[in-house]
């Protein structure tokens, strides 16, 4: 686990992998939690040897949301740390340029789902769901989750799931279009890094840019979203990967990026 008491971080040649490791307490986030888990995004939105991140929970659960005794034992609000230390690791995933992939066994819960729905790609374990339970102790969801639901959802379809407090398979979260693929609960570690390195194989400037224009897509106008493609689409030509992989095109073979 390196310096991080809560979190593990390895790599497998292009891709890191960041698991979450309380698992005596379903992996709630406590303070050294959120703490370590930022530090880890960092570490690798910095590698340049990094081009896809997975994101996963030790144990029989993804994440169970705030560890609600840490929460009660601070003398800080539950805002501060909403802003101060929740915030900071969700807007790191949201803007690194690699690509970040969700890989939820058993339950995301609570503020663990804002974790899963802000990654990139999310991908499930057959017996594995999604649970807001926020109604049923009196609170809101956070952690962007209202934002993120009725973007994915709708806002009547959001709000019933929020209030009602259901639980969310992984096959109805595929139908619902807020997971992208359902496996076997045996082989989702397997399956994760199979398409990760898949992934990992593709243009990496082009699948920043392309997380990045679509990140901008999903809260800002067509106009808006036109002026951020053609201005990234420059930049973009002007790299060897663009001149690689028109080569490749041309000469019918496959093309090697170097990120640059």
């Amino acid at each position: 686990m390196g310096d991080y008491e809560t979190v593990k971080y390895s790599q497998d040649a292009a891709v890191a992998i960041i698991t979450i490791f309380r698992p005596d307490a379903m992996n709630s986030f406590n303070t050294e939690l959120r703490r370590d888990l930022l530090t880890a995004f960092e570490r690798a939105a910095g590698d340049d040897s990094v081009r896809v991140v997975i994101l996963t929970g030790e144990g029989r659960s993804f994440s169970a949301g705030a560890d609600l005794k840490d929460s009660l034992s601070t003398d800080r609000s539950v805002e501060q740390q909403l802003q101060e230390e929740y915030r900071p690791v969700l807007e790191c995933i949201a803007e690194m340029r690699q690509p970040v992939i969700a890989a939820v066994g058993g339950s995301a819960a609570g503020i663990g789902v804002s974790y899963a729905l802000t990654c990139d790609l999310l991908i499930m374990a057959d017996n594995a769901f999604l649970l807001s339970p926020f109604t049923t102790i009196s609170l809101v969801p956070d952690g962007g989750l209202s934002w993120l639901l009725v973007h994915q959802l709708g806002y009547r379809r959001a709000f019933q799931l929020s209030i009602e407090s259901e639980r969310i398979s992984a096959e109805r979260c595929v139908e619902l279009g807020l997971a992208n693929k359902s496996v076997p609960a045996d082989a989702l570690m397997d399956e994760t890094l199979k398409w990760a390195h898949a992934l990992a194989k593709r243009a990496p400037l082009s699948l920043a840019a392309t997380k990045k224009t679509m990140r901008h897509a999903a809260s800002h106008g067509w106009a808006s979203t036109f002026d951020v493609e053609a201005s990234l689409q420059n930049a973009l030509r002007a790299s060897e990967d663009c001149e690689e992989g028109i080569n490749a095109f041309f000469e019918k073979r496959k093309a090697t990026f170097k990120g640059r």
